[in-house]
């Protein structure tokens, strides 16, 4: 069964950082684009940065020159860097897999659009 597993949310004061990273397990075979996206209360989902198998990123115009987003094919792992935080950055931050190519038992699968549980950050003012 494949799933995606973020960890490193948290509190931090504005202009702090903190590091986000999201782990894909399964017998994965390969992934498309990862990514980040964020909710913040009575707002819509919104994406913040991704990065494609070959390393292409994206970002979200508020978080350019602030956050970076890095991805380790081998570990099926991305990370988001997280420095100059502002208020306005406080929400649940979601992982995502775009396509996941998997083995189950001896044969091949391929699912789309999987989503972490989410973690929160919260940067205080």
């Amino acid at each position: 069964q494949v799933q995606l597993v973020e960890s490193g949310g948290g509190l931090v004061q504005a202009g702090g950082s903190l590091r986000l990273s999201c782990a894909a397990s399964g017998r994965i075979l390969s992934i498309s684009t990862m990514g980040w996206f964020r909710q913040a209360p009575g707002e819509q989902r919104e994406m913040v940065a991704t990065v494609t198998s070959g390393g292409t990123v994206t970002y979200t115009d508020s978080v350019k020159g602030r956050f970076t987003i890095s991805r380790d094919n081998a570990k099926n792992t991305i990370h988001l860097q997280m420095d100059s935080l502002k208020p306005e950055d406080t929400a649940v931050y979601y992982c995502n897999a775009d396509t996941i190519t998997f083995l189950e038992g001896t044969l091949y699968g391929r699912g789309r659009d999987y989503w972490g549980q989410g973690t929160q950050v919260t940067v205080s003012s």
